[in-house]
């Protein structure tokens, strides 16, 4: 079998100091796939990498991983949209209780 791809990520590591001059280029490296470690005192605190879904936005990051922790659930019909609105009263009954309570005033 012979692997017809790479399973090595290209990695940088760049200080603190470094990262934080130059921010803008280590995230474009970043999204361009390669993998950019971010040391303090040559230890490794984080890593900037290419999410696993690009073009998703943060709000859906966010969701998404609230899913993945079981504090929300997926909607079980994605399709169907919120349910309709169903009005609570008439408009001419709202409004002549508005005008009975300030007619008690």
């Amino acid at each position: 079998m012979v692997a017809t791809c790479s399973y090595l990520v290209a990695t940088r590591v760049v200080g603190i100091k470094e990262l934080k001059n130059h921010l803008s280029e280590y995230v474009r490296i970043a999204a361009q796939g390669e993998v950019v470690l971010v040391t303090d005192r040559d230890r490794v605190v984080a890593e900037l990498r290419e999410p696993h879904h690009p073009g998703v936005t943060a709000h859906g990051m966010l969701l998404a991983d609230l899913v993945q922790q079981g504090v929300v659930r997926p909607a079980l019909f994605a399709d169907a949209g919120p349910p309709p609105r169903m009005p609570i009263a008439a408009t001419e009954v709202l409004l002549a209780e508005l005008a009975a309570d300030r007619s008690d005033r």
